[in-house]
């Protein structure tokens, strides 16, 4: 696109926009500006503005109080779209994660029956290859449209190589497999359940907090240290899931960044374990 012809687009811009309205904390100071876009020539020319950022769903971010001093790049319905088409799914990076992977079950496909309760969006799922019950993004992303390109993944453990990169992801195709929709219908009505009886869903929260050490689990060394229902400010540690801190009432950004270093040295302290957070944690 030439010079003059990006002048003449018009961003959809709000300012001092309060970050807790769109991440799932439900805490966090307000950006400088918040941009919503819907095409490409929309979004290379919001990353023009001061220090750009995407957020998808904000399920997996936590802001300071002060918020942030730059630009929150959020994308619009026509960069959020999902088709099913035989076997494949294709989704806009802004798409909700659990929309697609119902939209994808509702067709009799599977493969992404663990994303149905993940509330993140496509793109921030794909960036973190996020999973949950012994599934993830890596068994079936098979195609990305990113800016720039990027052709190896580089999918491992919450990590892809679009953080290395700092590539932004647009769009996502999987490859799903067919599939008995009864069989869906009951592996999807599990997990519900499931998570129901197991996460504190009814609070405020960035899901698990903590990265799965390497032989252990996060939820269950938190556990055995005895920090369960431990709390800082309006910041707790779920009594329902340990490897959950909970918004329970009021928490400030730095109730949660102060729980987490007393979640850590005392794991630490007792078995030698140093939890790394798997919330992005945005300065």
């Amino acid at each position: 696109m030439r010079q003059n012809d990006m002048a003449d687009i018009k961003l959809d811009i709000t300012e001092n926009y309060p970050l807790s309205s769109i991440t799932t904390f439900r805490c966090g100071g307000p950006a400088d500006r918040l941009v919503v876009v819907n095409g490409r020539e929309e979004l290379l020319k919001a990353l023009e503005l001061p220090r750009p950022m995407i957020l998808g769903n904000g399920s997996n971010v936590l802001f300071p109080d002060s918020g942030y001093r730059g630009t929150i790049i959020k994308f619009g319905p026509a960069l959020s779209r999902i088709s099913v088409r035989g076997k494949v799914l294709r989704a806009g990076a802004g798409a909700s994660f659990a929309a697609a992977a119902k939209a994808a079950c509702a067709k009799g496909l599977t493969g992404l029956e663990f994303a149905t309760g993940i509330p993140g969006s496509v793109g921030g799922a794909v960036y973190m290859n996020a999973g949950a019950y012994d599934g993830c993004v890596a068994d079936t992303l098979f195609e990305v449209k990113s800016i720039p390109e990027v052709k190896d993944f580089g999918l491992s453990y919450r990590h892809s190589a679009f953080m290395d990169c700092g590539a932004i992801i647009l769009e996502a195709a999987f490859r799903l497999k067919e599939g008995v929709q009864a069989e869906i219908d009951a592996k999807v009505a599990d997990l519900t359940a499931r998570r129901k009886e197991k996460q504190p869903l009814q609070y405020p929260s960035a899901g698990s907090f903590f990265k799965r050490p390497e032989g252990y689990f996060a939820g269950k060394l938190i556990q055995d240290a005895g920090l369960k229902g431990a709390s800082v400010g309006g910041a707790q540690v779920s009594e329902l899931h340990a490897g959950f801190i909970i918004n329970k009432g009021g928490a400030t950004s730095t109730d949660v960044l102060e729980l987490m270093k007393l979640v850590q040295k005392t794991v630490f302290d007792k078995y030698g374990v140093m939890l790394q957070p798997e919330v992005r944690i945005i300065e």
